[in-house]
């Protein structure tokens, strides 16, 4: 291939060169006469000069042997002159003839019998510049698509890199109903547990000023978010990678670093790091996948259930059948990126085919024990293009938390200390894993009142039902996408909670989200656009709150309401989003509502 593009240069260039010398008619089909009338004059002018010179020099030697007179011969001379213009004359008006001859037969054609220099080297001039596009433009393609000169200067492993990366500035604003609770302790009952739980009591958390959540100052604020990320391709099928991005440690669901920390530098952490093979056949239809490490989120999913940020440790597979492969449509298809949608979730791209998605991912590694946290999962579903383009998509998934659930230590005991959750945001129902009986040193009146807990767990196991589907429908000019959502938690278990921890917990554990998209899926070029609205009801209990979206009702569960989104790109990979959360909360704590708008402005840029 490489060496077919050279000889087609190499030709182009020769052309070139003799367009520049050679006489260039106007009509195309005149090129190849033009070439041999040149080689005719040249070959004629050149037995013209050796036929004159022969004569001159024959008629020399006849008179310097005597043989001939001077004069006789100057009178030959101009004899024989005089005869070759008179045939001459007669052989161009019979040339004229034959050309006014050919004119009449050929109208278009044009013939050309001397062209002056300066003609010349204007025709040079214009071939050189009609060329010199064209030719420029096959050499830097030939080089783009080649990789002129970096094969050879640069390591292999070079090509098989990939980096990307991204990068967000946001401006937030959150904004308190007026009828919310006041920050006064004795009427407000939103507490942090999270603060409440690192500090070691309800008194110590108060001492801080970290005992209650935020539910009346309105807060505006700022942050940003850098990610680089690094793929290697290390054989066929297999590749490894990792990325870092700026980072709250503390929080799974958000990498935001808040402006403010001018005297302090940024954390940053490995958010990705992952080894993944993929199973292609020689139609290079993908079979199966398998990740191991810090990975993407590998399930068909939305915010409903968990973050857009969130990554998952631990190993997956994606096994996928796929049928009618050889339809036209199918071959050409050409999916969105799984993530290109804020807040929706795609999962694999594999259209006409059944896919199995299965997973375990360690949450919690607990010392002195073998009840470490975990999380097992597994989904089915099915990818279906209909009438043409239109695409959907349905899945059905169980994920399956296994030792999260709180247990209650006994009076002075903290054998069940490690059942408190890593990390939480709010909505989960709780109960006290120590409580402060008078004897427990770990809840003195120091730390928490008596008969007030200071170390928190989740009532609740979870054990989630999880329903997404998703269509795409392509039948007007903008694309649109319709998607639903359902969780129900089947693993709480009311009974157990009221003999363990004496407390008597309704079940709050449905879950649902549907959402209407339009435009673009991609930010990728100026003037490109979508828009989305969709209504979220999130009770207590439905799904873990530690892992589910950040930004609605400020994080967690215990949540319904509506949010309403655009996108708007404002040059190549930039592109802004703006985003309104109206919420308010289901259950009200101790008849106190909780009542929260949100408006988020992002400005996007990726590599």
């Amino acid at each position: 291939m490489k060496g077919n593009k050279h000889t087609m240069m190499t030709r182009k260039t020769i052309a070139a060169l003799l367009a520049s010398t050679l006489i260039t008619p106007v009509m195309a089909d005149e090129k190849e006469e033009l070439l041999k009338l040149k080689e005719e004059i040249a070959g004629e002018r050149e037995e013209l000069l050796t036929l004159k010179n022969t004569t001159v020099n024959l008629i020399d030697v006849f008179v310097q042997q005597g043989l001939l007179d001077k004069n006789k011969a100057q009178s030959l001379v101009k004899a024989a002159q005089s005869k070759a213009e008179t045939t001459t004359q007669k052989e161009l008006a019979q040339e004229a003839a034959k050309v006014a001859d050919d004119n009449a037969k050929n109208p278009k054609r044009v013939r050309v019998t001397y062209v002056p220099d300066f003609v010349k080297e204007e025709i040079r001039q214009q071939v050189v510049a009609e060329l010199k596009n064209d030719v420029v433009a096959e050499v830097k393609a030939d080089a783009k698509e080649e990789k002129w000169g970096v094969p050879a200067a640069l390591p292999d492993w070079v090509s098989r890199i990939k980096i990307t990366g991204d990068a967000r500035l946001r401006a937030q604003d959150d904004l308190f109903a007026a009828g919310n609770p006041g920050q006064n302790v004795l009427n407000n009952p939103y507490y942090d547990y999270l603060s409440i739980n690192k500090d070691g009591g309800h008194l110590a958390a108060r001492n801080k000023n970290e005992e209650l959540l935020n539910t009346s100052a309105n807060r505006m604020r700022f942050s940003e978010r850098f990610r680089l990320g690094l793929d290697a391709q290390i054989t066929e099928g297999l590749k490894v990678g990792m990325r870092l991005a700026t980072s709250n440690q503390y929080s799974p669901v958000s990498s935001n670093q808040t402006l403010g920390n001018t005297g302090q530098g940024y954390q940053v952490a490995i958010d990705r790091a992952f080894v993944q093979y993929d199973f292609l056949d020689d139609k290079h239809n993908d079979w199966f996948s398998l990740y191991g490490g810090r990975i993407a989120n590998p399930w068909m999913s939305t915010e409903l259930v968990y973050s857009s940020d969130l990554s998952f440790e631990g190993f997956a597979g994606t096994f996928r059948w796929h049928f009618n492969q050889e339809d036209g449509t199918v071959k050409n298809y050409h999916a969105a990126d799984a993530n290109a949608r804020l807040g929706l979730q795609t999962g694999t791209h594999s259209p006409d085919s059944l896919f199995l998605t299965l997973g375990a991912f360690p949450l919690q590694e607990v010392n002195l024990s073998t009840a470490d946290k975990w999380l097992f999962g597994g989904q089915a579903g099915g990818d279906w293009l209909v009438r043409k383009n239109d695409r959907l998509k349905v899945a059905a998934a169980y994920y399956d938390y296994q030792n999260v659930q709180a247990r209650a230590n006994a009076s002075n005991s903290f054998t069940n200390d490690w059942t408190v959750p890593q990390f939480m945001q709010k909505g989960n129902s709780l109960v006290p894993i120590n409580v402060n009986d008078g004897f427990n040193s770990r809840c003195t009146d120091s730390q928490s009142a008596t008969g007030q807990g200071c170390l928190y767990g989740l009532a609740s196991d979870f054990k989630i039902l999880n329903i997404t589907a998703m269509y795409e429908f392509t039948g007007f000019d903008t694309p649109i996408l319709f998607s639903a959502d359902y969780a129900k938690n089947l693993g709480f278990n009311q009974a157990r909670i009221a003999q363990e921890f004496k407390q008597s917990i309704m079940p709050k554990t449905n879950a649902y989200q549907v959402r209407l998209d339009v435009g673009n899926p991609e930010m990728k070029h100026f003037n490109d656009w979508n828009m989305f609205l969709s209504y979220r009801y999130l009770e207590r209990d439905a799904v873990l709150d530690a892992f589910t979206d950040s930004v609605f009702h400020q994080g967690g569960t215990n949540a319904k309401g509506w949010i309403l989104g655009a996108n708007y790109g404002i040059a190549k990979n930039t592109w802004l989003n703006l985003r309104w959360f109206s919420t308010d909360s289901i259950d009200n704590v101790n008849n106190q509502p909780l009542n929260i708008d949100t408006v988020t402005l992002d400005l996007n840029v990726r590599l």
